[in-house]
């Protein structure tokens, strides 16, 4: 059974940045609820107004967490209107998040179970819906109810009713085609590496791969190293999927690639 044992850990993952109190007044609020648990900042850097790359980042990072590690993701465009806010479990960990795509590749990743929030069960966890913010949901619903989650105090089906389907992802899945496997940039790290969605194991089998994007192509090599200073090349990265960097530079400034830029590995003929 799925089930979620709560370990007093949490994770924020935001697009806030650091500039304001925002990150900060989240913080308060679940410290102010439950004192002993433990907020650590997965990101606060994720595109903004982009809920793909949250659950991008949130789908290859949860597993270096203890088991029963509540999750709060605030990625959330559509903040105060009638969107749906939910919380998933995957392998023991709960994910609560607007319903906005955010939470779709975990879902699709594992045996899942969704609960939807009724938001009328606000008061029952202290909540008063007449002081809830209709632009910071993430300090005045998501803070609280992620800080009861760590605690034990509440189990994701007291949030309200299951549900079985959800906003899909903002980003297709990469196509897999015969010889070749088709992606995107996800994101673009602080060194400018172009990070795809594109997993290992889609090219697992795959003899001596390259990689093709920006009418480039590019050896996959083992790290930054294999290559001189300023050259590119592409790799398997830390977290399992296709990136293209260039050594000790920027490959995003050099080759005037961003988010969404198409990135297709091919197998050697």
């Amino acid at each position: 059974m799925n089930r979620f044992r709560a370990s007093g850990v949490i994770t924020l993952t935001t697009d806030f940045g650091h500039r304001g109190p925002f990150v900060a007044t989240m913080k308060g609020v679940m410290l102010s609820r439950a004192p002993q648990s433990r907020v650590l900042d997965l990101t606060h850097e994720t595109s903004v107004h982009f809920p793909a790359e949250a659950g991008f980042w949130l789908k290859r990072a949860y597993r270096y967490f203890p088991d029963g590690t509540t999750h709060i993701a605030v990625v959330d465009p559509g903040v105060g209107t009638e969107r749906d806010i939910i919380v998933a479990v995957v392998q023991g960990h709960a994910f609560l998040a607007p319903d906005n795509g955010l939470l779709a590749p975990l879902v699709n990743s594992g045996e899942f179970s969704i609960h939807r929030l009724d938001m009328t069960r606000l008061a029952r966890f202290g909540i008063d819906l007449e002081r809830v913010s209709a632009t910071f949901h993430g300090r005045d619903i998501l803070a609280p109810i992620g800080a009861e989650l760590s605690t034990g105090r509440i189990q994701p089906e007291d949030l309200g009713p299951q549900v079985f389907q959800i906003v899909p992802s903002w980003v297709d899945e990469p196509q897999i085609l015969k010889g070749q496997v088709r992606g995107v940039v996800i994101a673009v790290d602080h060194f400018g590496n172009l990070i795809s969605n594109i997993d290992h194991a889609l090219i697992a089998d795959f003899k001596h791969p390259t990689v093709r994007a920006g009418g480039h192509v590019f050896p996959l090599r083992r790290t930054y190293g294999d290559v001189r200073p300023g050259e590119y090349l592409a790799l398997i990265n830390s977290f399992g999927v296709v990136e293209l960097a260039r050594a000790e530079q920027s490959a995003a400034d050099g080759l005037g690639l961003e988010r969404g830029s198409p990135v297709v590995v091919l197998a050697e003929e």
